[in-house]
C-alpha cells in the first residue's frame, strides 16, 4: 500500500461515458441497427423460403419466376442482415476510407436487388 500507486480497481468508463472504445460504440450501433431491422430480415426470409407467398403480391410479381422471386428476397434477406455489422463496422473504423467501403458494399448490393427486381420480380 505505497502512497504512489493509484487504485488499479477503479472503473474506466464503459461505452457511453468519455472514454468508451470505438469498438464498442460499433457493437452498440450495430445492435440498434439489428433491433431495427430484425422484423424486415424475418419478412424477407419467409418470402423467400415460401414461393407460395409469390401470390400475396397479385398483379405482375405473381407472374414472376419461382427461382427469380426467391433469389430477390434472399438478397434482399442478406443485405438487411449485412447492414448491423457494416454499420458497427463503419463506427468503430470511423475513417474516409471506410466510409467510403460501406458505402460502395450498399450501392453494390442496391444496384443488384434494382437490377434483380426488374429482370425477375417486376
Amino acid at each position: 500500500m505505497a502512497s504512489g500507486h493509484h487504485q488499479q480497481d477503479a472503473p474506466h468508463g464503459g461505452v457511453l461515458s468519455g472514454n468508451g472504445s470505438p469498438g464498442l460504440w460499433g457493437a452498440l450501433l450495430g445492435l440498434i441497427i439489428f433491433a431495427f431491422v430484425a422484423v424486415p430480415i424475418s419478412a424477407a426470409v419467409r418470402f423467400a423460403t415460401h414461393p407460395a407467398t409469390q401470390q400475396l403480391f397479385g398483379g405482375r410479381l405473381s407472374e414472376a419466376t419461382t427461382g427469380g422471386y426467391v433469389a430477390f428476397w434472399w438478397i434482399v434477406a442478406i443485405l438487411l442482415f449485412a447492414l448491423p455489422f457494416l454499420v458497427g463496422w463503419a463506427v468503430a473504423k470511423l475513417s474516409g476510407k471506410t466510409l467510403a467501403i460501406v458505402g460502395a458494399i450498399l450501392a453494390v448490393f442496391f444496384i443488384a436487388i434494382l437490377i434483380m427486381g426488374q429482370l425477375f420480380v417486376f
